[in-house]
């Protein structure tokens, strides 16, 4: 065809304008009628190409050609013909003169484009959308390099070249089934990631990525490698497009955040319901496209999110396609993917020394190791990256399950000691330690400790940083002498290597007023924490989210020391505080106002600590939903003060139901739920069902005695509540005898303990 430039003596090619993945896109004349259009060609695939594959690329020209021939709107390529010639399939379309949105990025070297011109792309496109999917068909692939701004203004969607016919769902598994991934990682939706069913309101998450880049110049998860970027597609709620550019109208954040719903249905019905909300608030938006909503006080209405900052729902594992991904340019979809080379000076790699001679491989500084291809770092590197975003969405199971997988190959390539080897094997041992294996936790960081020492030395501030988390892990196993000193040792060391007012000296002294609490030394645990509170002040600011972890610890002090109205006053300005900071949905704002409510309570200002509850049972619901932890939590706290104005029936109501629905997410005998059912047992007995509230107590004995044993302070306030159950019912004497039973187990604990 290149020697003819003549396609069936019509179509004269005169330049390439564009190559993308399945072809070149050829600036034309048709000759016939004497205009310019643009020939799109499958590229040539040579002998040496499997047939199946062939095939399958064939099959899905000639479904671009049937579906996008049958397109007639404003807002969509208009396509011409198409045809084969030469074995060569070919795609005529008109002529597009302007850029597409990823070009016009690269223009403004990557920063946003004007917010009227973004609002203006996304009703366009929005309307767009709704014509194609009217019509049954998905885009898949909507992204800014098929998204053309021309020179008059109009935006038009181009190359529906992985659309496919929703009717047609069988057909498109067929050509779906050899595993090519279809889309591009950067705007893929989660149900595209999962392999999951997908619909026309997986365009409308694509489009979201695709508004939020050019409103704020980057995709929502901008990372080097693919593996991360898809993770946080399915697993990660995207910052506010605000948090980057605030002058972006408040409306739009809402709309783009609702398209990034990490189901379809959190997304909006379809385009035209789109389309329909962004004409509704287009007069809302000032001559250069600020905002004039207003909220109750006046000011900008705040975006709320429900889900801010919170992980979403699990999914399944990441389809094996993924594996080895990487992500190539991200917008404009290019052939050739580029793996990012690790930064030695950075210390993601460690130092490299050249070749030994002029055909020697490269190897590892210090180690006669050779050295490993920079690919495959920087992959290791990139779900290193991945595995640190789970965590910090709480998913600590999978990323231990990553951040192992990482230490054993880092320790394979680079060595047991390599500086990056000994950062993942710290991430395992944070991964144990926040999934309640503090023994296990111990023995990792004690690991890395060494390690670090023996190449980095006594000193370095992350042998210190390892050494300390071993020092918090002793604690969680209640050895908090042993922790005491290993914290008093690393503080030394801080303060000598680092000064008295580092932040890195800081926090070991809050984590040493912490376990000062555990040794029993509360008044040293009060006053430390409150130096600490201070200087966090002075250093860092009254609302640095350390300054308000130890306000909160000075809080959490004073309640131990019986100091309720001091504890109470200082949670609720940590809560004020975090909202400010943090964002009122914050899970470190709502446990402030828990911990608040809980001051209220003690102090006798229940009616107050019930309306406190009520409003936090539903911000938890809205932000983390009906039955997460925290959230049975608050009502278990709105039950208990219900109980505390003499309302038992609703008391028992609430806690039955709290108590039933622990026992489903948390099983029977965890601790959340037996406090649940004590509760239950407590407003029997207000309300004079002695006999219930006795079966119920000793259910709660049964399972604390087989969970903690015996002797465990809980287990033997349960049989206490026994006890004082059976005086209720005149059995004096069966209750004589339980308190003489707890009263020996508790002396044989304290001989044990002395």
């Amino acid at each position: 065809m290149a020697d003819t430039r003549l396609i069936h003596g019509r179509y004269r090619l005169l330049e390439v304008i564009g190559r993308g993945g399945m072809g070149e896109v050829w600036r034309s004349r048709d000759e016939s009628l004497g205009r310019l259009v643009a020939v799109k060609c499958l590229k040539p695939l040579g002998p040496q190409q499997d047939h199946s594959f062939t095939r399958i690329m064939r099959e899905r020209f000639r479904r671009e050609a049937r579906v996008a021939a049958a397109l007639q709107h404003r807002g969509v390529t208009v396509v011409h013909d198409f045809g084969e010639y030469d074995g060569v399939l070919y795609l005529v379309m008109e002529l597009l003169e302007g850029r597409n949105l990823s070009q016009l990025l690269e223009d403004n070297k990557q920063r946003p484009l004007p917010v009227p011109d973004v609002v203006d792309i996304a009703e366009q496109v929005a309307d767009a959308l709704a014509y194609t999917h009217e019509q049954g068909i998905i885009h898949r692939d909507l992204k800014p390099a098929n998204i053309m701004r021309l020179t008059d203004g109009t935006v038009k969607i181009c190359d529906f070249g992985i659309a496919r016919l929703g009717h047609d769902i069988g057909f498109t598994s067929r050509l779906t089934g050899t595993g090519i991934a279809m889309g591009t990682p950067h705007y893929m939706s989660p149900e595209q990631i999962g392999a999951d069913h997908v619909d026309h309101r997986s365009d409308l998450y694509s489009l979201g990525c695709v508004l939020y880049e050019i409103a704020t110049g980057a995709p929502p998860f901008d990372l080097d490698d693919a593996w991360a970027v898809l993770v946080g597609h399915r697993d990660t709620v995207p910052e506010p497009p605000r948090t980057h550019r605030p002058e972006l109208p408040v409306f739009f954040e809402r709309v783009v955040l609702d398209l990034l719903g990490k189901t379809p249905e959190e997304r909006p019905a379809d385009a035209a319901d789109l389309r329909r909300r962004l004409g509704a608030a287009r007069p809302a938006v000032g001559p250069h496209g600020f905002a004039t909503v207003r909220g109750p006080d006046g000011g900008p209405a705040p975006y709320l999110s429900g889900q801010a900052g919170q992980p979403a729902s699990g999914g399944s594992r990441l389809p094996s396609w993924t594996r080895g991904m990487t992500t190539g340019h991200k917008a404009a979809g290019a052939d050739v993917l580029r793996p990012t080379r690790p930064d030695p000076a950075a210390g993601l790699t460690g130092a490299w020394t050249g070749p030994a001679g002029p055909h020697a491989a490269p190897v590892l500084a210090g180690s006669g190791r050779p050295a490993p291809p920079p690919e495959q770092l920087a992959v290791l590197s990139g779900r290193h990256d991945a595995a640190l975003s789970l965590g910090r969405l709480g998913r600590w199971e999978e990323a231990g399950e990553v951040h192992r997988a990482v230490a054993a190959e880092r320790e394979h390539t680079l060595g047991p000691d390599h500086p990056e080897t000994l950062g993942s094997r710290y991430e395992v041992a944070l991964t144990l330690s926040r999934t309640g294996r503090p023994a296990d936790a111990l023995r990792e960081f004690t690991r890395v400790a060494e390690g670090r020492e023996r190449t980095l030395g006594p000193d370095h501030p992350e042998t210190l940083a390892a050494r300390q988390e071993s020092a918090y892990a002793l604690g969680e196993l209640g050895r908090h002498f042993e922790a005491h000193q290993v914290f008093a040792a690393v503080l030394a060391s801080r303060e000598r290597t680092m000064g008295p007012e580092h932040p890195d000296t800081l926090r070991c002294r809050h984590d040493l007023a912490f376990n000062l609490g555990g040794l029993g030394r509360l008044e040293d645990a009060y006053r430390l924490a409150h130096e600490v509170a201070e200087a966090r002040a002075r250093i860092l600011g009254p609302i640095h989210p350390d300054t308000l972890v130890t306000r909160y610890e000075v809080a959490h002090a004073l309640s131990r020391l019986g100091r309720w109205p001091e504890a109470s006053h200082t949670y609720q300005e940590v809560a004020a505080a975090r909202a400010r900071a943090l964002g009122p949905d914050h899970p470190d704002t709502l446990a402030a106002r828990y911990e608040a409510g809980v001051g209220l309570g003690r102090l006798g200002r229940s009616a107050e600590a019930l309306d406190l509850y009520r409003g936090l049972v539903g911000d938890r619901t809205r932000v983390q939903g009906p039955l997460h932890p925290e959230t049975l939590r608050a009502r278990h706290g709105l039950g208990v003060n219900l109980g505390r104005l003499a309302r038992w029936e609703e008391a028992l109501a609430e806690s039955r139901d709290v108590c039933a629905l622990r026992e489903r997410v948390l099983g029977p005998d965890h601790p959340d739920t037996l406090v649940s059912r004590r509760e239950i047992a407590v407003a029997l007995g207000w309300l004079g069902r002695w006999h219930d509230a006795l079966s119920v107590y000793r259910q709660v004995a049964e399972s604390r005695d087989r969970v903690l044993g015996p002797a465990h302070p809980d287990a033997l306030a349960s049989r206490n509540d026994e006890a004082h159950c059976l005086e209720q019912l005149g059995r004096r004497a069966e209750a004589m005898e339980l308190y003489r039973r707890v009263a020996a187990l508790r002396g044989q604990r304290g001989v044990a303990g002395g």
